[in-house]
């Protein structure tokens, strides 16, 4: 996908940490290229690709572990920069013939850093030697591999950063990725545009420009399908397809019955309206509702969900004609949650787009966006002059209403959802707090409580009210509202949505929890 110069893009090879991410974001934060690779990406063809610069990312293993994910010796001879983080230096000093030893007290949260001399990679750092940095180890190094030489030192990592003294090998032990990290940002600009030279030649211009051409390429004379949500990925997917094929893309909106309030409309009336993108509507509620009665597990949800969705695409496409590729807004995050696609990272769920797929599907897919983050996607709409209003939507899953409703999903269910949600939406933005959060909404919970209404006792279900803040749905904080916002939710969800005696707000962060409840 890349259109940057060979001498500016950087490889990053994921050991498994959750960080992993955050290294290319920070990296595509200063127009540099970036992709991430797995651990088996050998030698052969790291030199086929020719990084300017190799990153070997963290990891939760060790690297004393039988089996632990390893790297091959010879790297360190391509000449090419190479910073090892974490795991990343003790693989680095393993493999040279350093000692790596399992730490007496290990490391986890914010330690003081101490530089102990001068380097390019901690050139412009303010705030003198000493800063705070975040670090998450159990192992550490013991005794370097001849050559190398101590740049920095924390209270219980005699070698936090270290460098070969004539090759160009660096290793830190904390994440400078994390933005607890004093000063991370800089490291790894130093390290990316000064060591490794890169230029600011990525950026979300040259990706459109490259995947428009991407995809004429690979579509050809051929037709394309769709499925659209209304929401900001698969919007951007769309108009992104549109732009390289034109009239040979028709969109496909599924009202599968787990919509928000309003939905439909609201897409029929961008789409088959202002973007005069051909948009073709399914109604296929009774038949997601019938296929999804019973089932409780989420996973089970999402799998059900992808594999219908599949199915009315490849029926709505034989109607069509000879349609033989599927578009799809997929991320980077809901690959990386999903399967370990790129490295030995840990999967939280299954994503409708890609987890949730069939073995066997006829359609080929397309997925432009697959590996940007939500912030690109939003940048790539700007320049496809897409709304402000769709543009800054909050995410909707793809599964919809279904995996905000605990338990089985019912029509009863969904309709009272629906409407908690709704009020959820529009206090937020009486609020003028819409813009502000990543996320709002409501959560049905089939939990029942005693409750007096009227003076009358009730028996009856909760919603969760769930607001979140972040940069790219790696990471989220719960949003701290002021309690009259929270109070005017609590009161009309109570007083206006049948079925609903009591609210309560969800506090708990990412991680440990994950934005959605399923």
């Amino acid at each position: 996908m890349s259109s940057a110069p060979e001498s500016d893009r950087i490889l990053i090879l994921d050991y498994g940490s959750q960080y992993t991410q955050l290294i290319a974001r920070r990296i595509r934060e200063q127009h540099v290229y970036c992709e991430i690779q797995p651990p088996s990406f050998g030698l052969d063809a790291i030199s086929a690709w020719k990084p300017a610069g190799i990153i070997l990312s963290g990891g939760p293993s060790s690297v004393l572990d039988e089996g632990a994910p390893d790297v091959d010796p010879g790297i360190v001879d391509l000449g090419v920069p190479i910073l090892g983080i974490c795991y990343g230096l003790q693989l680095l000093a393993h493999r040279l013939d350093g000692l790596v030893e399992a730490a007496d007290d290990r490391e986890y949260g914010r330690a003081l850093l101490k530089v102990e001399r001068e380097d390019p990679l901690f050139a412009d750092l303010e705030g003198g030697v000493e800063r705070v940095v975040w670090m998450s180890h159990g192992d550490r190094v013991l005794r370097l591999p001849q050559g190398f030489e101590v740049l920095a030192t924390s209270q219980n990592s005699p070698f936090a950063a270290v460098r070969h003294s004539e090759r160009p090998i660096w290793g830190v032990q904390f994440h400078p990725e994390v933005v607890h990290t004093e000063g991370g940002g800089q490291i790894l600009r130093n390290f990316v545009n000064d060591i490794c030279g890169c230029g600011a030649s990525w950026t979300m211009d040259v990706f459109i420009e490259q995947t428009v051409s991407d995809v004429r390429e690979r579509v050809g004379d051929g037709l394309v399908v769709c499925g659209l949500s209304g929401g900001v990925d698969s919007s951007v997917a769309a108009a992104l397809v549109h732009r390289a094929i034109g009239d040979k893309l028709t969109c496909l909106f599924v009202d599968n019955g787990l919509l928000r309030l309003g939905e439909r409309e609201e897409v029929e009336r961008l789409f088959d309206g202002t973007l005069n993108v051909k948009l073709v509507t399914i109604c296929a509620e009774e038949r997601f509702l019938s296929e999804l009665a019973g089932v409780v597990d989420p996973e089970e949800k999402r799998k059900i969900i992808g594999r219908v969705f599949i199915e009315i695409f490849e029926e709505e496409a034989n109607r069509l004609g000879a349609v033989d590729y599927l578009v799809q807004g997929t991320l980077y995050p809901d690959v990386i949650e999903s399967i370990s696609v790129k490295g030995p990272s840990a999967t939280i769920k299954s994503h409708h787009n890609v987890g949730g797929l069939p073995e066997r599907m006829r359609l080929a897919l397309v997925e432009p966006l697959r590996e940007l983050f939500k912030d690109e996607v939003r940048e790539v709409g700007r320049r496809l002059d897409l709304p402000d209003s769709l543009i800054g939507r909050h995410p909707f899953p793809g599964p919809g209403l279904a995996i905000r409703i605990m338990g089985e999903i019912t029509a009863e269910r969904l309709d009272c959802l629906r409407a908690a949600d709704a009020i959820v939406i529009e206090e937020i933005r009486r609020f003028e707090l819409y813009d502000q959060l990543w996320q709002a909404f409501a959560v049905f919970l089939p939990v029942q409580s005693v409750g007096v209404m009227g003076d009358e006792r009730t028996y009856d279900n909760a919603i969760a009210v769930r607001c979140v803040t972040s940069v790219d749905a790696m990471t989220a904080d719960w949003a701290h509202l002021p309690p009259e916002v929270l109070s005017r939710i609590s009161s009309r969800i109570i007083n206006e949505v049948k079925g609903i005696n009591r609210v309560v707000y969800d506090i708990s962060s990412k991680p440990p929890a994950t934005i959605e409840w399923e």
